[in-house]
């Protein structure tokens, strides 16, 4: 392959991954603290999901369980192709 399109692919992978990156940080902030008040110190919580729906969290938390798991394999990609990793 030549010079100039590995370095292409190269750019476009952490190009990926910078956004993966940023789009994880959001949705990681956008949840809930699971441990706000008195509430969290007792140990009960309020039931996320109704009637069988998923709620925001549980969308969260799916957004950001695959977001890691893309971040997670771009990463290695870019440390395999760099041969950073070999």
């Amino acid at each position: 392959m030549p010079h100039n399109v590995s370095h292409i692919i190269y750019i476009l992978l952490v190009t990926i991954q910078f956004f993966v990156a940023i789009g994880l940080i959001v949705v990681v902030t956008m949840q809930d603290s699971k441990n706000e008040g008195l509430t969290g110190q007792i140990g009960t919580t309020a039931a996320a999901s109704f009637k069988g729906k998923a709620g925001r969290e549980e969308h969260l938390g799916i957004l950001t369980r695959n977001l890691a798991i893309v971040f997670f394999v771009v990463s290695l990609i870019v440390a395999f192709t760099t041969k950073r990793w070999s």
